[in-house]
Protein backbone atom coordinates (compact mmCIF):
# COMPACT_ATOMS: atom_id res chain seq x y z
CA UNK A 1 0.00 0.00 0.00
CA UNK A 2 1.29 3.29 -1.24
CA UNK A 3 2.37 5.89 1.56
CA UNK A 4 1.13 9.51 2.00
CA UNK A 5 2.65 13.20 2.66
CA UNK A 6 0.71 15.05 4.11
CA UNK A 7 0.60 18.03 6.54
CA UNK A 8 -1.70 18.27 9.61
CA UNK A 9 -1.36 21.98 11.61
CA UNK A 10 2.33 22.67 9.11
CA UNK A 11 3.80 19.30 11.18
CA UNK A 12 4.80 16.66 8.20
CA UNK A 13 2.84 13.27 8.53
CA UNK A 14 3.02 10.44 6.38
CA UNK A 15 0.42 7.86 6.58
CA UNK A 16 -0.71 4.90 4.42
CA UNK A 17 -3.18 5.81 1.77
CA UNK A 18 -7.17 5.25 2.87
CA UNK A 19 -5.90 7.09 5.99
CA UNK A 20 -8.59 9.19 7.40
CA UNK A 21 -7.52 12.78 9.07
CA UNK A 22 -8.88 11.84 12.22
CA UNK A 23 -6.32 8.59 12.35
CA UNK A 24 -3.52 10.90 11.17
CA UNK A 25 -4.05 13.76 13.10
CA UNK A 26 -2.99 11.77 15.85
CA UNK A 27 0.25 10.62 14.53
CA UNK A 28 1.42 14.06 14.80
CA UNK A 29 0.15 14.56 18.69
CA UNK A 30 -3.00 16.33 17.86
CA UNK A 31 -6.55 15.25 19.02
CA UNK A 32 -9.42 16.51 17.04
CA UNK A 33 -12.76 16.03 19.30
CA UNK A 34 -15.23 13.36 18.42
CA UNK A 35 -18.96 12.60 19.99
CA UNK A 36 -20.53 10.07 17.53
CA UNK A 37 -16.79 8.46 16.32
CA UNK A 38 -15.75 5.58 18.66
CA UNK A 39 -12.90 3.32 16.88
CA UNK A 40 -13.69 -0.06 16.18
CA UNK A 41 -17.76 0.45 16.82
CA UNK A 42 -18.90 3.60 15.16
CA UNK A 43 -17.32 6.28 12.23
CA UNK A 44 -20.57 7.86 10.64
CA UNK A 45 -19.43 11.92 10.92
CA UNK A 46 -23.23 13.00 12.16
CA UNK A 47 -21.98 14.99 15.12
CA UNK A 48 -19.99 17.41 13.37
CA UNK A 49 -17.32 18.00 16.04
CA UNK A 50 -14.59 16.43 14.16
CA UNK A 51 -14.96 19.42 11.25
CA UNK A 52 -11.44 20.84 9.72
CA UNK A 53 -10.37 22.44 6.80
CA UNK A 54 -8.66 20.95 4.24
CA UNK A 55 -7.03 21.89 0.81
CA UNK A 56 -8.79 20.41 -2.14
CA UNK A 57 -12.18 19.93 0.19
CA UNK A 58 -14.84 22.36 -0.07
CA UNK A 59 -15.73 23.95 3.23
CA UNK A 60 -15.36 21.97 6.27
CA UNK A 61 -15.26 18.36 6.66
CA UNK A 62 -15.40 15.39 8.92
CA UNK A 63 -11.84 14.17 10.20
CA UNK A 64 -13.45 11.12 11.01
CA UNK A 65 -14.37 10.09 7.19
CA UNK A 66 -12.61 12.18 5.21
CA UNK A 67 -9.35 10.47 3.84
CA UNK A 68 -5.92 12.15 3.57
CA UNK A 69 -4.32 12.84 0.11
CA UNK A 70 -0.80 13.84 -1.67
CA UNK A 71 -0.02 16.69 -0.43
CA UNK A 72 -2.84 17.56 1.41
CA UNK A 73 -2.68 20.33 4.17
CA UNK A 74 -5.35 20.43 6.89
CA UNK A 75 -5.76 22.79 9.98
CA UNK A 76 -7.68 21.37 12.83
CA UNK A 77 -8.40 24.46 14.80
CA UNK A 78 -8.99 27.83 12.64
CA UNK A 79 -12.00 30.42 14.08
CA UNK A 80 -14.07 28.53 11.48
CA UNK A 81 -13.45 24.73 12.93
CA UNK A 82 -13.75 26.27 16.78
CA UNK A 83 -17.22 28.24 16.08
CA UNK A 84 -18.42 25.39 14.08
CA UNK A 85 -18.00 23.29 16.67
CA UNK A 86 -19.24 25.61 19.75
CA UNK A 87 -22.14 25.70 17.88
CA UNK A 88 -22.84 22.02 17.56
CA UNK A 89 -22.71 21.70 20.95
CA UNK A 90 -25.44 24.33 21.95
CA UNK A 91 -27.64 23.13 19.34
CA UNK A 92 -26.66 19.34 21.25
CA UNK A 93 -27.48 21.03 24.93
CA UNK A 94 -30.61 22.81 23.55
CA UNK A 95 -31.97 19.57 23.73
CA UNK A 96 -30.39 17.45 26.58
CA UNK A 97 -31.19 16.91 29.80
CA UNK A 98 -28.64 19.10 31.65
CA UNK A 99 -28.65 17.37 35.22
CA UNK A 100 -24.96 17.42 35.17
CA UNK A 101 -24.35 16.96 39.26
CA UNK A 102 -26.45 14.02 39.73
CA UNK A 103 -25.42 11.84 36.42
CA UNK A 104 -23.52 8.83 36.79
CA UNK A 105 -21.39 10.82 34.11
CA UNK A 106 -20.90 13.90 36.27
CA UNK A 107 -17.07 14.60 35.17
CA UNK A 108 -16.62 11.72 32.95
CA UNK A 109 -18.93 12.95 30.03
CA UNK A 110 -18.00 13.63 26.76
CA UNK A 111 -20.42 16.24 25.80
CA UNK A 112 -19.75 17.98 29.11
CA UNK A 113 -15.92 18.12 28.71
CA UNK A 114 -16.29 19.64 25.24
CA UNK A 115 -19.08 22.23 25.96
CA UNK A 116 -16.28 23.13 28.82
CA UNK A 117 -13.36 23.28 26.28
CA UNK A 118 -15.19 25.61 23.65
CA UNK A 119 -16.70 27.63 26.14
CA UNK A 120 -20.49 26.48 24.79
CA UNK A 121 -23.39 28.24 25.84
CA UNK A 122 -26.23 26.01 27.26
CA UNK A 123 -28.94 28.43 26.99
CA UNK A 124 -27.98 29.49 23.64
CA UNK A 125 -30.25 27.55 21.94
CA UNK A 126 -34.41 27.19 24.04
CA UNK A 127 -35.40 23.77 22.78
CA UNK A 128 -38.69 22.30 22.84
CA UNK A 129 -38.57 21.01 26.44
CA UNK A 130 -39.82 17.30 26.96
CA UNK A 131 -39.61 14.92 29.56
CA UNK A 132 -40.01 10.92 29.12
CA UNK A 133 -39.84 8.15 31.08
CA UNK A 134 -37.00 6.51 32.04
CA UNK A 135 -36.81 2.98 30.96
CA UNK A 136 -36.64 0.66 33.87
CA UNK A 137 -37.86 -2.71 32.91
CA UNK A 138 -34.59 -4.30 32.36
CA UNK A 139 -32.96 -5.78 36.09
CA UNK A 140 -29.87 -4.27 34.43
CA UNK A 141 -30.10 -1.08 32.48
CA UNK A 142 -31.71 2.20 32.82
CA UNK A 143 -32.15 4.56 29.61
CA UNK A 144 -33.05 7.89 29.68
CA UNK A 145 -33.99 9.46 26.51
CA UNK A 146 -34.05 12.74 27.54
CA UNK A 147 -30.30 12.93 28.02
CA UNK A 148 -29.59 11.33 24.53
CA UNK A 149 -27.85 13.00 22.02
CA UNK A 150 -28.43 10.65 18.60
CA UNK A 151 -24.78 10.05 18.30
CA UNK A 152 -25.92 6.59 17.45
CA UNK A 153 -22.65 5.03 19.09
CA UNK A 154 -24.97 2.26 20.95
CA UNK A 155 -26.98 1.52 18.10
CA UNK A 156 -23.68 0.83 16.18
CA UNK A 157 -22.69 -1.18 19.84
CA UNK A 158 -25.51 -3.21 19.38
CA UNK A 159 -25.33 -4.06 15.92
CA UNK A 160 -21.55 -5.11 15.63
CA UNK A 161 -22.89 -7.38 18.22
CA UNK A 162 -25.51 -8.71 16.14
CA UNK A 163 -28.56 -7.77 18.25
CA UNK A 164 -30.18 -4.92 16.97
CA UNK A 165 -32.29 -4.37 20.05
CA UNK A 166 -32.40 -0.40 19.47
CA UNK A 167 -32.49 1.42 16.29
CA UNK A 168 -33.44 5.18 15.25
CA UNK A 169 -36.99 6.13 15.45
CA UNK A 170 -38.65 8.95 13.96
CA UNK A 171 -37.08 11.74 11.51
CA UNK A 172 -35.32 14.82 11.62
CA UNK A 173 -35.52 17.39 14.87
CA UNK A 174 -38.35 13.97 16.43
CA UNK A 175 -35.54 11.23 15.59
CA UNK A 176 -34.44 9.12 18.89
CA UNK A 177 -32.70 6.07 20.05
CA UNK A 178 -35.78 3.17 20.92
CA UNK A 179 -36.64 -0.17 20.52
CA UNK A 180 -38.58 -1.70 17.65
CA UNK A 181 -42.48 -0.76 18.11
CA UNK A 182 -41.32 1.62 21.18
CA UNK A 183 -40.96 -1.37 23.32
CA UNK A 184 -39.10 -1.43 26.38
CA UNK A 185 -35.59 -2.80 27.03
CA UNK A 186 -36.62 -6.00 28.55
CA UNK A 187 -39.18 -6.54 25.55
CA UNK A 188 -37.28 -6.41 23.27
CA UNK A 189 -33.81 -9.00 22.04
CA UNK A 190 -31.83 -6.96 24.48
CA UNK A 191 -29.36 -9.78 25.86
CA UNK A 192 -27.80 -7.17 28.95
CA UNK A 193 -24.12 -7.13 27.15
CA UNK A 194 -24.04 -3.57 28.11
CA UNK A 195 -22.16 -2.59 25.37
CA UNK A 196 -24.02 -0.02 24.58
CA UNK A 197 -23.35 1.74 28.07
CA UNK A 198 -19.46 1.95 27.59
CA UNK A 199 -20.37 3.11 23.75
CA UNK A 200 -22.67 5.88 25.37
CA UNK A 201 -20.56 9.35 25.74
CA UNK A 202 -23.09 11.03 27.74
CA UNK A 203 -25.69 9.72 30.56
CA UNK A 204 -28.36 8.02 28.75
CA UNK A 205 -27.85 4.82 29.34
CA UNK A 206 -26.42 3.41 32.72
CA UNK A 207 -26.17 0.17 34.95
CA UNK A 208 -29.86 -0.41 36.73
CA UNK A 209 -27.92 -0.25 40.10
CA UNK A 210 -28.14 -1.96 43.89
CA UNK A 211 -25.51 -0.29 45.46
CA UNK A 212 -28.19 1.22 47.92
CA UNK A 213 -29.23 -2.13 48.56
CA UNK A 214 -25.97 -3.26 48.86
CA UNK A 215 -24.88 -0.42 51.51
CA UNK A 216 -28.16 -1.43 54.20
CA UNK A 217 -27.14 -5.03 53.89
CA UNK A 218 -23.88 -4.02 55.04
CA UNK A 219 -25.52 -1.94 57.94
CA UNK A 220 -27.83 -4.33 58.95
CA UNK A 221 -26.21 -6.42 62.17
CA UNK A 222 -28.71 -9.35 60.98
CA UNK A 223 -27.09 -10.23 57.87
CA UNK A 224 -23.40 -11.75 57.07
CA UNK A 225 -22.28 -9.85 53.79
CA UNK A 226 -19.43 -11.66 51.65
CA UNK A 227 -18.09 -9.98 48.34
CA UNK A 228 -16.92 -12.24 45.52
CA UNK A 229 -14.96 -10.44 42.44
CA UNK A 230 -15.20 -11.81 39.33
CA UNK A 231 -11.45 -12.37 37.49
CA UNK A 232 -11.28 -9.49 35.51
CA UNK A 233 -12.10 -6.72 37.79
CA UNK A 234 -8.75 -6.51 39.56
CA UNK A 235 -7.35 -5.67 36.05
CA UNK A 236 -9.93 -2.93 35.18
CA UNK A 237 -10.86 -1.64 38.78
CA UNK A 238 -7.36 0.63 39.07
CA UNK A 239 -8.77 2.75 36.05
CA UNK A 240 -11.51 4.48 37.90
CA UNK A 241 -8.91 5.80 40.33
CA UNK A 242 -6.41 6.91 38.01
CA UNK A 243 -4.03 4.09 37.07
CA UNK A 244 -2.89 3.05 34.27
CA UNK A 245 -4.69 0.65 31.73
CA UNK A 246 -3.95 -3.13 32.53
CA UNK A 247 -2.59 -2.69 36.21
CA UNK A 248 -3.61 -5.61 38.50
CA UNK A 249 -5.01 -4.18 41.58
CA UNK A 250 -6.13 -7.49 43.31
CA UNK A 251 -4.28 -6.37 46.94
CA UNK A 252 -5.83 -2.70 47.08
CA UNK A 253 -9.44 -4.05 45.51
CA UNK A 254 -9.86 -6.66 48.78
CA UNK A 255 -8.41 -4.19 50.80
CA UNK A 256 -10.82 -1.47 49.68
CA UNK A 257 -13.86 -3.97 50.08
CA UNK A 258 -12.76 -4.72 53.25
CA UNK A 259 -12.53 -1.05 54.24
CA UNK A 260 -16.63 -0.59 53.12
CA UNK A 261 -17.95 -2.77 56.35
CA UNK A 262 -17.96 -5.64 58.31
CA UNK A 263 -17.67 -7.71 55.14
CA UNK A 264 -15.38 -11.29 53.88
CA UNK A 265 -13.49 -11.09 50.53
CA UNK A 266 -14.05 -13.82 48.72
CA UNK A 267 -12.51 -14.68 44.95
CA UNK A 268 -14.48 -15.63 42.16
CA UNK A 269 -11.23 -17.29 40.08
CA UNK A 270 -12.32 -19.93 43.17
CA UNK A 271 -15.55 -21.11 41.46
CA UNK A 272 -13.63 -20.27 37.70
CA UNK A 273 -11.79 -23.27 39.07
CA UNK A 274 -14.74 -24.88 39.69
CA UNK A 275 -16.36 -24.79 36.58
CA UNK A 276 -13.33 -26.27 34.72
CA UNK A 277 -13.77 -28.71 36.84
CA UNK A 278 -17.44 -29.22 35.70
CA UNK A 279 -17.11 -28.56 32.29
CA UNK A 280 -14.05 -30.34 31.42
CA UNK A 281 -15.57 -33.70 32.64
CA UNK A 282 -18.57 -32.98 31.49
CA UNK A 283 -17.14 -32.43 28.17
CA UNK A 284 -15.42 -35.73 28.23
CA UNK A 285 -18.14 -37.44 28.88
CA UNK A 286 -19.85 -36.37 25.88
CA UNK A 287 -16.63 -37.29 23.68
CA UNK A 288 -16.73 -40.67 25.04
CA UNK A 289 -20.23 -41.00 25.56
CA UNK A 290 -21.19 -39.77 22.00
CA UNK A 291 -22.95 -37.13 23.53
CA UNK A 292 -23.97 -33.79 22.13
CA UNK A 293 -21.21 -32.24 20.14
CA UNK A 294 -19.44 -29.62 19.80
CA UNK A 295 -20.36 -28.42 23.29
CA UNK A 296 -20.38 -24.79 24.49
CA UNK A 297 -18.87 -22.96 27.35
CA UNK A 298 -22.50 -21.49 29.15
CA UNK A 299 -20.03 -18.76 31.57
CA UNK A 300 -21.71 -16.13 30.08
CA UNK A 301 -25.01 -15.18 30.21
CA UNK A 302 -24.98 -13.12 27.49
CA UNK A 303 -24.47 -14.97 24.87
CA UNK A 304 -26.71 -17.70 26.81
CA UNK A 305 -29.34 -15.34 26.83
CA UNK A 306 -28.49 -15.10 22.68
CA UNK A 307 -28.54 -18.82 21.83
CA UNK A 308 -31.78 -19.10 24.03
CA UNK A 309 -33.95 -16.19 21.99
CA UNK A 310 -31.70 -16.36 18.41
CA UNK A 311 -30.81 -19.95 18.07
CA UNK A 312 -32.91 -22.05 20.27
CA UNK A 313 -31.98 -25.27 17.96
CA UNK A 314 -28.31 -25.00 20.03
CA UNK A 315 -29.53 -24.92 23.25
CA UNK A 316 -29.03 -29.00 24.21
CA UNK A 317 -25.05 -27.98 23.26
CA UNK A 318 -24.70 -25.41 25.43
CA UNK A 319 -22.86 -27.21 28.93
CA UNK A 320 -25.22 -27.51 31.83
CA UNK A 321 -22.88 -25.85 34.19
CA UNK A 322 -23.59 -22.44 35.84
CA UNK A 323 -21.84 -19.44 35.75
CA UNK A 324 -18.58 -18.94 37.96
CA UNK A 325 -21.09 -16.23 39.66
CA UNK A 326 -24.10 -18.26 39.87
CA UNK A 327 -21.52 -21.23 40.95
CA UNK A 328 -20.35 -18.72 43.81
CA UNK A 329 -24.20 -17.86 44.67
CA UNK A 330 -24.85 -21.97 45.15
CA UNK A 331 -21.81 -22.70 47.02
CA UNK A 332 -21.99 -20.24 49.55
CA UNK A 333 -25.51 -20.99 50.25
CA UNK A 334 -25.29 -24.62 50.87
CA UNK A 335 -21.57 -25.65 51.87
CA UNK A 336 -20.36 -22.35 52.92
CA UNK A 337 -23.81 -22.25 55.06
CA UNK A 338 -23.85 -25.77 55.97
CA UNK A 339 -19.64 -25.39 56.91
CA UNK A 340 -20.02 -22.44 59.56
CA UNK A 341 -23.74 -23.00 60.72
CA UNK A 342 -25.25 -20.04 58.67
CA UNK A 343 -28.80 -19.65 57.86
CA UNK A 344 -29.06 -18.91 54.03
CA UNK A 345 -31.76 -16.41 54.72
CA UNK A 346 -29.05 -14.25 56.77
CA UNK A 347 -26.22 -14.49 54.56
CA UNK A 348 -26.34 -11.76 52.10
CA UNK A 349 -24.10 -12.57 48.65
CA UNK A 350 -22.62 -9.61 46.43
CA UNK A 351 -20.90 -10.37 43.39
CA UNK A 352 -18.47 -7.88 41.71
CA UNK A 353 -19.08 -8.45 37.88
CA UNK A 354 -17.27 -6.89 34.71
CA UNK A 355 -20.85 -7.13 32.81
CA UNK A 356 -24.24 -5.82 32.83
CA UNK A 357 -25.65 -9.43 31.92
CA UNK A 358 -25.18 -10.99 35.14
CA UNK A 359 -27.35 -8.59 36.88
CA UNK A 360 -29.76 -10.11 34.65
CA UNK A 361 -28.72 -14.06 35.09
CA UNK A 362 -29.30 -13.22 39.27
CA UNK A 363 -33.04 -12.66 37.99
CA UNK A 364 -33.17 -15.85 36.61
CA UNK A 365 -35.97 -18.15 38.34
CA UNK A 366 -33.52 -21.03 37.35
CA UNK A 367 -30.71 -19.32 39.63
CA UNK A 368 -32.89 -19.42 42.57
CA UNK A 369 -31.73 -15.64 44.58
CA UNK A 370 -28.59 -17.54 45.01
CA UNK A 371 -26.60 -13.90 44.59
CA UNK A 372 -28.86 -11.01 46.48
CA UNK A 373 -26.94 -8.53 44.32
CA UNK A 374 -24.32 -8.25 41.38
CA UNK A 375 -22.49 -4.50 41.54
CA UNK A 376 -20.18 -4.11 38.28
CA UNK A 377 -17.03 -2.79 38.50
CA UNK A 378 -17.91 1.19 37.79
CA UNK A 379 -20.51 0.59 40.65
CA UNK A 380 -17.82 -0.91 43.06
CA UNK A 381 -15.19 1.74 42.07
CA UNK A 382 -18.07 4.32 43.37
CA UNK A 383 -18.60 2.54 46.49
CA UNK A 384 -15.48 2.62 47.58
CA UNK A 385 -14.87 6.82 46.53
CA UNK A 386 -18.40 7.47 48.46
CA UNK A 387 -16.63 5.66 51.66
CA UNK A 388 -13.84 7.80 51.44
CA UNK A 389 -10.73 5.21 51.10
CA UNK A 390 -7.97 5.95 49.13
CA UNK A 391 -7.39 3.36 47.02
CA UNK A 392 -3.98 4.10 45.22
CA UNK A 393 -2.26 4.59 49.36
CA UNK A 394 -4.28 0.98 50.56
CA UNK A 395 -2.16 -1.66 51.76
CA UNK A 396 -2.14 -4.97 49.54
CA UNK A 397 -4.56 -7.58 51.31
CA UNK A 398 -5.50 -11.63 50.45
CA UNK A 399 -9.00 -12.58 50.49
CA UNK A 400 -10.50 -14.10 52.61
CA UNK A 401 -10.09 -18.36 53.70
CA UNK A 402 -11.64 -20.44 52.81
CA UNK A 403 -12.01 -18.52 49.14
CA UNK A 404 -8.73 -17.19 48.74
CA UNK A 405 -6.64 -19.69 46.40
CA UNK A 406 -6.86 -20.23 42.76
CA UNK A 407 -5.75 -21.27 40.08
CA UNK A 408 -3.99 -19.39 37.27
CA UNK A 409 -6.71 -20.75 34.56
CA UNK A 410 -9.32 -19.34 37.15
CA UNK A 411 -7.75 -15.66 36.46
CA UNK A 412 -7.84 -16.18 32.85
CA UNK A 413 -10.84 -16.75 32.71
CA UNK A 414 -11.63 -12.98 32.25
CA UNK A 415 -9.78 -12.97 28.89
CA UNK A 416 -10.99 -14.05 25.78
CA UNK A 417 -9.78 -17.35 25.06
CA UNK A 418 -9.06 -17.93 28.68
CA UNK A 419 -11.90 -20.48 29.55
CA UNK A 420 -10.69 -22.73 26.73
CA UNK A 421 -7.36 -22.46 27.76
CA UNK A 422 -8.20 -23.39 31.66
CA UNK A 423 -10.25 -26.24 30.33
CA UNK A 424 -7.47 -27.69 28.01
CA UNK A 425 -5.39 -27.45 30.83
CA UNK A 426 -7.68 -30.23 33.20
CA UNK A 427 -8.91 -32.13 30.12
CA UNK A 428 -5.13 -32.68 28.60
CA UNK A 429 -4.52 -34.32 31.74
CA UNK A 430 -7.29 -36.33 32.38
CA UNK A 431 -7.02 -37.49 29.09
CA UNK A 432 -3.24 -38.44 29.32
CA UNK A 433 -1.83 -38.00 33.22
CA UNK A 434 1.86 -37.46 31.73
CA UNK A 435 0.56 -34.38 29.94
CA UNK A 436 2.53 -31.00 31.52
CA UNK A 437 1.75 -28.55 28.54
CA UNK A 438 -0.52 -25.59 30.65
CA UNK A 439 0.30 -23.05 28.06
CA UNK A 440 -2.12 -23.04 24.57
CA UNK A 441 -0.86 -19.73 22.63
CA UNK A 442 -3.33 -20.91 19.74
CA UNK A 443 -6.04 -19.62 21.73
CA UNK A 444 -4.90 -16.72 23.35
CA UNK A 445 -5.36 -13.06 21.19
CA UNK A 446 -8.55 -10.93 20.52
CA UNK A 447 -8.45 -11.99 16.93
CA UNK A 448 -12.35 -12.79 16.28
CA UNK A 449 -12.11 -16.25 15.60
CA UNK A 450 -9.50 -18.36 17.02
CA UNK A 451 -9.43 -22.14 15.88
CA UNK A 452 -6.77 -25.06 16.88
CA UNK A 453 -6.76 -28.76 16.49
CA UNK A 454 -4.24 -30.69 19.92
CA UNK A 455 -3.44 -34.88 19.52
CA UNK A 456 -4.12 -35.67 22.87
CA UNK A 457 -3.34 -39.76 24.36
CA UNK A 458 -4.45 -40.48 20.74
CA UNK A 459 -7.57 -38.62 20.67
CA UNK A 460 -8.32 -35.19 18.48
CA UNK A 461 -9.88 -32.88 20.20
CA UNK A 462 -10.93 -29.55 18.37
CA UNK A 463 -11.43 -26.67 19.39
CA UNK A 464 -12.90 -22.79 18.55
CA UNK A 465 -13.14 -19.31 20.38
CA UNK A 466 -15.33 -16.69 19.75
CA UNK A 467 -15.71 -13.10 21.05
CA UNK A 468 -18.59 -10.92 20.04
CA UNK A 469 -21.91 -12.37 19.47
CA UNK A 470 -21.84 -11.73 15.62
CA UNK A 471 -18.54 -13.69 15.91
CA UNK A 472 -20.63 -16.25 17.65
CA UNK A 473 -23.13 -16.30 15.16
CA UNK A 474 -20.63 -16.95 12.74
CA UNK A 475 -19.65 -19.64 14.18
CA UNK A 476 -22.99 -21.26 15.38
CA UNK A 477 -23.81 -20.59 11.30
CA UNK A 478 -20.69 -22.98 10.33
CA UNK A 479 -21.84 -25.65 12.60
CA UNK A 480 -25.34 -25.38 11.21
CA UNK A 481 -24.41 -25.80 7.96
CA UNK A 482 -21.09 -28.38 8.25
CA UNK A 483 -18.53 -26.06 7.48
CA UNK A 484 -17.12 -26.26 11.20
CA UNK A 485 -16.55 -28.55 12.87
CA UNK A 486 -15.48 -28.95 16.85
CA UNK A 487 -15.95 -30.17 20.05
CA UNK A 488 -15.14 -27.90 22.07
CA UNK A 489 -16.52 -24.28 21.54
CA UNK A 490 -15.71 -21.06 24.00
CA UNK A 491 -18.29 -17.86 23.06
CA UNK A 492 -17.82 -14.64 25.41
CA UNK A 493 -20.57 -11.82 24.73
CA UNK A 494 -18.09 -8.84 24.73
CA UNK A 495 -15.39 -8.20 22.47
CA UNK A 496 -12.33 -9.29 24.26
CA UNK A 497 -13.95 -11.30 26.70
CA UNK A 498 -15.16 -10.07 30.16
CA UNK A 499 -12.08 -8.04 30.20
CA UNK A 500 -13.86 -5.50 27.75
CA UNK A 501 -17.56 -5.79 29.61
CA UNK A 502 -20.05 -3.50 29.85
CA UNK A 503 -19.39 -3.02 33.30
CA UNK A 504 -16.16 -1.94 33.24
CA UNK A 505 -14.91 1.58 33.74
CA UNK A 506 -15.76 4.03 31.17
CA UNK A 507 -12.81 5.61 30.05
CA UNK A 508 -12.65 9.30 28.02
CA UNK A 509 -12.57 8.45 24.01
CA UNK A 510 -8.99 10.25 23.64
CA UNK A 511 -7.82 6.89 25.62
CA UNK A 512 -10.42 4.34 24.35
CA UNK A 513 -9.46 5.69 20.20
CA UNK A 514 -5.99 5.28 21.10
CA UNK A 515 -5.41 2.72 23.64
CA UNK A 516 -5.71 -1.29 22.91
CA UNK A 517 -7.83 -1.42 26.51
CA UNK A 518 -8.39 -5.51 25.65
CA UNK A 519 -4.81 -6.43 25.07
CA UNK A 520 -3.38 -4.53 27.93
CA UNK A 521 -6.12 -5.44 30.08
CA UNK A 522 -6.14 -9.12 29.19
CA UNK A 523 -2.17 -8.96 29.54
CA UNK A 524 -2.41 -8.65 33.09
CA UNK A 525 -4.68 -11.53 34.06
CA UNK A 526 -2.13 -13.58 31.82
CA UNK A 527 0.75 -12.09 33.88
CA UNK A 528 -0.78 -12.91 37.15
CA UNK A 529 -1.41 -16.99 35.70
CA UNK A 530 2.28 -17.38 34.94
CA UNK A 531 3.22 -15.85 38.49
CA UNK A 532 0.78 -18.47 39.72
CA UNK A 533 2.69 -21.64 41.27
CA UNK A 534 -0.88 -23.64 40.59
CA UNK A 535 -1.91 -23.24 36.75
CA UNK A 536 -4.14 -26.16 36.29
CA UNK A 537 -7.41 -25.80 38.19
CA UNK A 538 -7.31 -29.97 39.08
CA UNK A 539 -4.14 -28.87 41.25
CA UNK A 540 -5.69 -26.43 43.15
CA UNK A 541 -6.15 -27.22 47.17
CA UNK A 542 -9.09 -25.23 47.71
CA UNK A 543 -10.95 -27.49 44.73
CA UNK A 544 -9.97 -30.78 46.38
CA UNK A 545 -11.00 -29.53 49.80
CA UNK A 546 -14.59 -28.76 48.03
CA UNK A 547 -14.74 -32.05 46.47
CA UNK A 548 -13.43 -33.95 49.45
CA UNK A 549 -15.82 -32.11 52.12
CA UNK A 550 -19.04 -31.62 50.07
CA UNK A 551 -19.42 -32.71 46.02
CA UNK A 552 -17.51 -35.93 46.20
CA UNK A 553 -16.22 -35.68 42.28
CA UNK A 554 -17.20 -33.30 39.45
CA UNK A 555 -20.50 -34.19 37.38
CA UNK A 556 -21.42 -35.78 40.80
CA UNK A 557 -25.40 -36.04 41.51
CA UNK A 558 -25.00 -32.91 44.40
CA UNK A 559 -22.45 -31.31 41.85
CA UNK A 560 -25.44 -31.57 39.66
CA UNK A 561 -28.08 -29.96 42.43
CA UNK A 562 -25.72 -27.04 42.97
CA UNK A 563 -23.50 -26.02 40.07
CA UNK A 564 -25.73 -27.08 36.70
CA UNK A 565 -29.03 -25.93 35.37
CA UNK A 566 -30.75 -25.59 32.12
CA UNK A 567 -31.83 -23.37 29.40
CA UNK A 568 -35.00 -22.59 27.70
CA UNK A 569 -36.00 -21.02 24.29
CA UNK A 570 -36.67 -17.61 24.61
CA UNK A 571 -37.77 -16.70 20.67
CA UNK A 572 -38.55 -12.91 20.76
CA UNK A 573 -37.73 -12.61 16.67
Amino acid sequence: MANVNLKINNIPVTVPEGTTILEAARLAHIEIPTLCYLKDVACVGSCRMCLVEATGARGLVAACVYPVAEGMEVQTNTPKCRKSRKTSLELLLSKHKKKCLSCERNHNCELQRLSAEYGADEDRFEGETLEHPLDLSAPYVVRDRDKCINCNRCVAACQKQHVGAIGPIGRGYNVHIGSAFEMSLMESVCVGCGQCIVACPVGALKERTTVDEVWDAIQNTQKKVVFFTAPSVRATLGEAFGLPVGTNVEGKMVAAIRRLGNVEVFNMDVTADLTIMEEATELLNRIQNKGTLPMFTSCCPGWVKFVEQKYPEMIPNLSTCKSPQEMFGGLLKTYYCEKNGIDPKDLYVVSVIPCTAKKYECHRPEMNGEVDAAITTRELARMIKTAGIRFTELPDEEFDNPFAICSGGGTIFGATGGVMEAALRVAARALDGKFEVVDFPEVRGTLPIKEATYKIAGKTVRVAVANGLANAAEIIEGVKNGTRQYDFIEIMACPGGCVNGGGQPTLPDSIRNSVELKELRAAALYRSDKENKVRRSSDSPVIDTIYAEYFGSPNSHKAHEVLHTSYKADKRI
